[in-house]
């Protein structure tokens, strides 16, 4: 009974032990933020687009002029079907010449 009296006590120790450091490394213990940092992490992200005054962004390649979103999203899911067609057809009969064939979409992988 001594025993485990000594067990259950040293683990109960343990677990407080452990609280109290886990506590202690996850403390925030950084300054508070400046006004202007907050500011910036306010603003909206915008991925691969310029701030909405910065005037026409410079395109390159093939489709320098602007497409609609329309056209685009039929573009990739004709891409996305002529994928799964190409899967399924390998699935169908797996070789290694059918698994490397190119399929006909205009989107390069």
């Amino acid at each position: 009974m001594e025993m485990f009296l000594m067990a259950a006590v040293m683990s109960l120790l343990a677990v407080a032990v452990s609280a109290a450091l886990f506590a202690a490394a996850t403390r925030d213990d950084r300054p508070e933020a400046t006004g202007s940092v907050k500011r910036v992490a306010l603003e909206p992200q915008r991925f691969f687009a310029s701030a909405p005054g910065a005037g026409p962004a410079v395109q390159a390649g093939p489709e320098a002029e602007s497409v609609p979103v329309e056209a685009l999203l039929l573009r990739i899911e004709q891409h996305i079907r002529l994928e799964q067609a190409a899967a399924e057809s390998f699935l169908h009969t797996p070789n290694g010449q059918s698994l490397h064939s190119p399929t006909t979409s205009r989107l390069v992988n």
